[in-house]
């Protein structure tokens, strides 16, 4: 259950990357993979400060990371802006 609870935190943080993102749309490209970074961080922290344990905090942070990934591909193909 706990894996489900950091997954949803870290759908959230993803989301609130995606809001940042959108509102920085002319930063250059440095300034948002470092972004990118913090964002990643955050994503990490939770996990393994609810989770305990590096290998399943990284575990569940890819797979958040994907399912995300997924969602912003099928949005961005399937309803441009």
């Amino acid at each position: 259950m706990k894996n489900y609870i950091v997954f949803l935190f870290q759908i959230i943080v993803w989301s609130g990357y995606t809001v940042v993102e959108w509102l920085s749309a002319h930063d250059r490209l440095l300034f948002k993979v470092l972004m990118f970074l913090i964002f990643c961080y955050l994503a990490v922290f939770i996990g393994k400060s609810i989770l305990k344990s590096n290998k399943r905090t990284v575990l569940v942070t890819c797979t958040s990371l994907m399912s995300y990934a997924v969602i912003e591909l099928f949005l961005n193909t399937f309803l441009p802006h």
